[in-house]
């Protein structure tokens, strides 16, 4: 067996600006309205050579994204190791949170708490970046606070842990959302004209 180097080497150059956490929309969708997921592009043993998907979700007939609106300052992407070699993966975590309880929230929770579901995030250099995938279930969490006193908050957050090879991949196809289509490789809409 022939094993490749796919190592890189990472350069920083001091000064640069690395802006931490995620915009304020995230967008979500069943794995069941999912007919064709992203790739890796991977060598000849199988490895990912990119953390770039290739491609894009292909979703069953008039199924589109879903978003919801967060708090940036209180929102949060992760990913650590998990498991041993030779089969350590990725497990990414969202913790996501909206300031609302109402009915849609509500509503929002008890679907996303008993469904497998693909999550899409844009971090703050404009980069879309996906947990969950076809090979492992995501696992989902709702939690809702209606607040304390008069000077308590209201919030729903939303907890994803999603497995992956790698720590939350990049995406650059496009998302079929309500509003119209984005092309997550320059973060442009095209809207619907229904």
């Amino acid at each position: 067996m022939k094993c490749t180097s796919i190592q890189k080497s990472i350069s920083w150059c001091p000064g640069t600006p690395e802006l931490p956490g995620i915009m304020p929309r995230i967008y979500y969708i069943s794995k069941a309205f999912i007919v064709k997921y992203p790739q890796y592009e991977r060598d000849d043993n199988g490895r990912p050579t990119s953390s770039v998907l290739k491609g894009s979700f292909v979703l069953t007939a008039d199924a589109t994204w879903k978003f919801i609106d967060i708090l940036p300052d209180k929102s949060q992407l992760t990913s650590e190791a998990q498991g041993e070699l030779p089969s350590q993966t990725q497990l990414n975590k969202l913790s996501g949170v909206h300031p609302g309880v109402g009915e849609l929230a509500t509503e929002a929770a008890a679907y996303i708490n008993n469904n497998d579901n693909i999550f899409v995030v844009r971090d703050m250099k404009g980069k879309y970046r996906v947990l969950g995938n076809e090979k492992w279930m995501a696992k989902s969490t709702v939690a809702q606070d209606n607040g304390q006193g008069a000077t308590g908050t209201t919030s729903t957050t939303i907890n994803v842990e999603a497995t992956d090879e790698m720590p939350a991949p990049f995406y650059v196809g496009k998302l079929e959302t309500e509003d119209g289509e984005i092309d997550c490789s320059d973060g442009s809409v095209a809207e619907n004209n229904a």
